[in-house]
């Protein structure tokens, strides 16, 4: 049987800035569900505007657990000025850079679930060296290059508990993606690879995979 947000949460979720079409939040929002009955903390990395964090923080609420959510604020490098998804509202107009802290704040408050995030305002490999506690979910939608995507496979993947599942974002095997979906692709194959990983579902560009070995 599906589970579905209430439409309160997803009203919140489509309001909110952002680029995760519905049918993948929904899947998501699923497969955060599923993962909280571990009762263990949902982790995402890439927070941009909160977008897919009310999802995880909804499903966190629902199983008594925590989401959190790693994010340096800063943008990753198709978010910058020149690039097509670069979004003029998100720059500190003192500072001149990007800081989507204060957009993921009004969205979490707005839909009330601050009490149930712990957002780390951090990059994602320094967050991940002195993290160690086991995660039921590890959601990776950060940096789209090569760097940032094995960065965050290889510092977080190792936290997936037995059981417990790694969820890929813009996962686009089509070469013609190089930029937004390559690097994505490559980590989803290696999480495959490795045997530590066994895919459950795909949807869209949203893979989910159950830790069922050791490794990475």
């Amino acid at each position: 049987m599906s589970t579905a947000p209430k439409p309160e949460i997803l009203a919140a979720f489509e309001a909110a800035k952002g680029f995760m079409p519905a049918g993948e939040g929904l899947a998501l929002y699923e497969a955060a569900v599923e993962a909280g009955a571990l009762g263990l903390p949902l982790l995402e990395v890439g927070t941009y505007c909160g977008r897919s964090t009310i999802l995880l923080a909804d499903a966190a609420r629902a199983a008594g657990v925590t989401a959190v959510t790693v994010d340096h604020h800063r943008g990753s490098e198709e978010q910058q000025p020149g690039w097509d998804f670069h979004d003029p509202e998100t720059v500190d107009p003192e500072l001149g850079v990007m800081d989507t802290l204060p957009a993921f704040r009004r969205t979490l408050h707005t839909a009330g679930l601050e009490d149930h995030v712990i957002a780390v305002v951090g990059r994602s490999p320094q967050v991940a060296r002195v993290w160690n506690s086991p995660l039921g979910l590890v959601f990776i939608d950060g940096g789209h290059t090569d760097e940032h995507a094995t960065a965050d496979y290889e510092g977080w993947a190792p936290h997936v508990a037995q059981g417990g599942l790694l969820v890929i974002h813009d996962v686009f095997p089509d070469p013609e993606d190089e930029f937004t979906g390559q690097a994505p692709y490559r980590v989803y194959l290696r999480a495959l690879a490795s045997g530590a990983f066994t895919e459950i579902s795909a949807t869209d560009s949203l893979r989910v995979l159950r830790r069922t070995g050791a490794g990475v």
